[in-house]
């Protein structure tokens, strides 16, 4: 390795895996944590190009003025596809100078349209995820200096005063999906000249955009392009991504539209080291008596608390903004301990902070007056911090690409980067952290959603033809089960038919219809009693088991108790309280098949794949212990049938093959219990989805089927493509599944391999050992795989 701070952060985290945990205590032994493995990726020289004839003198010495002598190869091939007009995603790795590939072609085309006077002539529409990185892109444009560049952002932290400006002058406007849905689409009139002058689309960190989330920018999108058309635009679509599969295909389906991909990285980049670790079992017990490891977050505490100690500039990755508040806290007491006035050089980062707060810690963390933060996936998306050495992540943050996206924090100075992976509690994380081959030497994924999705074109078509009324050659823009949408919305009365299209018949916006960060329905307010105050929302689909009468919710750092819960009005009144204990929701579910897709015999099983009822019902609630996990008492619940229509992948075995397989009386409930909890936990790393966005359900005769069926569903009404990504790779999946189980060193069943956080049957029953020899008959005849 290069003698530079990098190796050194590699040394500090071996010398930590030797080292016993910090605090001791009845909750810790005197086993240490584990280091299960460091892979060490090459440093890679880099391939410079010239710059584009097309691209103007100012720009070009704009950014030779910054350090930037010549473009990387990737960059001038996007920037000349862009220039010529063709649409393009630019997909390569973190630190790579996506930006420049898209700036070329865009600032070009703003330069050399402006009037005689220097008035504005084309603009640019630039989207980010987040606003975050929307103002790091402003800075950044900013500081390149480009004569006369109108340029602002368009988003929840804009005065009256931007807002106005961005839409009568600005030349590059930056903004996020949200506020293309809610402000510009809806007002695209009072935009009409900025949209009709639309000559590039920039999409930015579009691998983020999956799932339900993900159809729904799809069609916002569509909606964009007919907008832009209307009022004689026709843009070109530059979109950028972390290195993902297929990113030709994920951006088409995105915008609608043929998108050519480049991506093959030609940036310069040092050596990575990337370790995987895993906590060591504490004292403590869960439910039923299951070992429980120390928790990620208290892992990743200590790993920052080291690396500030031996001047190492670390970002920890917290996937909850409680986690990350937690981690700050834990680090800056530790350092106070080391020393005095340390601790004030760790901060936390996350969503809710005032927009000047989030500014003045970026610029803290870029000018190394921070050695250290604990940030929530904020700080994942694109945000320019230079000299960062490490990065900690509490937990696999879902996919591949995001993996590499937050381990890309670090070395972005061109210097040697550490990344460490600490595992969390779960099937997912303990399986990654003892099998790197599923990590290393494997393709990132591709992105998975679904734009025909009934339930998120619906919406869209109302709000797109309240924009302006809908026309049969607008259809085929919107997918080909808009017609029929369009005919269903017709007859639901929502829409009208006349001589000039279809038309919105509420006075209401209908984009308030869509609320495109969740499929959950109207949200429930949080309303603190006494004083009135809306403390926050949560949707409908998870209020009956988060919010639900005495429930015990925390809400940026503070602990509240429910009192009541009015479905009706959408209402969950609440006091703050701290109590010693949390609360989990049990329940009832019942699925049904409605439709077969697909199926695929493996021997006498069968995997299939199709839509599915789902009836779920919140029963009653437990009260557990806060340190031990002990259940202190289970509460009634009187909380209405909810109805979800979605997708599901399933699994069957006969019974003749059980009972040859030794499940004669055995414990067949259990065994597919604990083999559905595992799959769950295994398929976002396939499915690129989080365990929260799917459920299972098992039993041991099943109406539909007549035997024992497992199945594995959607939690999004319509899906999002999970369950079918899942049958894709079933085989690898659930051979995956069988490993992770089996491969647990705990005996019987622990939050690792087994045991869910979100049963809704406390955990019970639950045999390990019947899930693998379960998954082993089903597998016996399943198509052979590469792992």
């Amino acid at each position: 390795m290069s003698p530079n701070r990098s190796p050194s952060a590699v040394d500090v985290l071996r010398r930590l895996a030797e080292r016993p945990r910090r605090g001791g205590g009845p909750d810790t032994d005197a086993e240490t944590t584990r280091l299960t493995h460091l892979e060490l990726l090459p440093a890679r020289p880099g391939a410079r190009v010239d710059w584009p004839g097309w691209l103007p003198s100012p720009l070009r010495e704009a950014w030779q003025a910054r350090g930037i002598e010549r473009p990387w190869a990737h960059q001038a091939q996007a920037a000349d596809l862009a220039h010529h007009g063709a649409h393009v995603v630019l997909s390569t790795g973190t630190a790579s100078g996506k930006s420049l590939g898209y700036l070329m072609p865009a600032l070009t085309s703003v330069l050399g349209s402006r009037d005689r006077f220097g008035r504005r002539g084309a603009t640019v529409l630039y989207l980010s995820p987040t606003k975050a990185l929307a103002q790091d892109q402003l800075t950044s444009l900013r500081a390149l200096d480009v004569p006369g560049l109108a340029a602002t952002t368009h988003d929840g932290d804009s005065s009256r005063e931007q807002r106005e400006f961005a839409r009568d002058h600005a030349e590059y406007v930056l903004t996020n999906p949200d506020m293309l849905h809610h402000s510009l689409l809806p007002g695209h009139q009072r935009w009409s000249r900025f949209l009709g002058s639309v000559a590039f689309v920039v999409v930015d960190e579009c691998h983020h955009y999956r799932g339900v989330f993900g159809a729904h920018v799809a069609q916002i999108l569509r909606r964009l392009r007919r907008v832009c058309a209307f009022h004689g635009a026709s843009p070109t679509f530059v979109l950028a991504s972390a290195t993902v599969a297929e990113p030709d295909v994920s951006a088409s389906r995105l915008v609608g539209l043929p998108v050519t991909a480049v991506s093959d990285d030609a940036s310069q980049r040092g050596e990575v080291a990337l370790a995987l670790w895993e906590p060591a079992f504490s004292s403590l017990l869960g439910e039923h008596g299951a070992p429980v490891r120390r928790p990620a977050t208290a892992e990743t505490a200590d790993l920052l608390t080291d690396l500030v100690v031996d001047n190492v500039r670390t970002l920890a990755f917290v996937r909850s903004r409680q986690g990350a508040e937690s981690v700050a806290m834990t680090a800056r007491r530790q350092l106070e301990e080391v020393e005095p006035g340390l601790g004030r050089r760790v901060a936390a980062y996350r969503g809710g902070y005032l927009p000047e707060d989030r500014r003045a810690l970026e610029g803290a963390l870029r000018a190394g007056t921070l050695l250290g933060v604990a940030a929530t996936n904020a700080l994942e998306l694109g945000i320019d911090v230079a000299g960062l050495d490490a990065v900690v992540m509490a937990g696999f943050p879902g996919t591949r690409a995001a993996l590499w996206q937050q381990v890309g924090r670090a070395g972005r100075a061109g210097q040697d980067a550490l990344g460490v992976l600490v595992a969390r509690d779960d099937p997912l994380d303990t399986y990654l952290v003892n099998h790197p081959e599923a990590l290393f030497g494997r393709p990132v994924e591709a992105n998975v959603f679904d734009p025909d999705n009934p339930y998120v074109l619906g919406p869209h078509l109302c709000a797109a033809a309240d924009e302006l009324p809908l026309t049969e050659q607008d259809l085929p823009m919107f997918g080909p089960l808009a017609r029929a949408g369009v005919d269903a919305l017709t007859e639901a009365g929502m829409l009208r038919r006349r001589a000039r299209g279809w038309h919105w018949t509420d006075r209401r916006r209908a984009s308030d219809l869509a609320d495109i960060r969740s499929s959950g329905g109207a949200p429930v307010r949080l309303v603190e009693a006494g004083t009135g105050r809306l403390v926050g929302t949560v949707d409908q689909s998870s209020a009956h088991a988060t919010v639900h009468q005495g429930a015990v919710y925390l809400h940026q750092g503070d602990t509240y108790v429910v009192d009541s819960l009015d479905l009706d009005d959408g209402v969950a009144v609440l006091h703050p309280d701290d109590p010693p204990y949390s609360t989990s929701a049990r329940d009832i579910t019942d699925i049904a098949i409605t439709g077969r897709r697909e199926h695929v015999a493996w021997g006498p099983a069968e995997v299939a794949t199709g839509t599915v009822r789902v009836t779920h019902q919140v029963v009653s609630y437990v009260r557990k212990q806060l340190r031990t996990g002990e259940i202190l008492g289970e509460e009634p619940l009187d909380l209405p049938e909810r109805i979800l229509e979605t997708s599901a992948v399933w699994w069957t075995l006969p019974d003749d093959v059980l009972e040859e397989a030794g499940f004669a009386g055995r414990d067949r409930p259990g065994a597919a219990h604990a083999a559905e909890h595992a799959s769950i936990g295994l398929l976002p790393l396939f499915a690129t989805c989080d365990r929260w966005d799917i459920g299972g359900v098992s039993t041991a005769r099943h109406p539909d089927t007549g035997i024992l069926t497992v199945f594995v569903y959607d939690g999004h009404p319509g899906g999002a493509g999970f369950a079918e990504r899942g049958f894709r790779a079933a085989a690898e999946w659930l051979t995956a599944t069988r490993e992770a189980i089996d491969g647990c060193q705990c005996l019987e069943g622990c939050p690792s391999c087994v045991q869910s956080p979100k049963c809704g049957n406390g955990n019970n029953p639950l045999d390990k050992a019947g899930a693998v020899a379960m998954l082993d008959v089903l597998l016996r005849h399943a198509p052979r795989t590469s792992s």
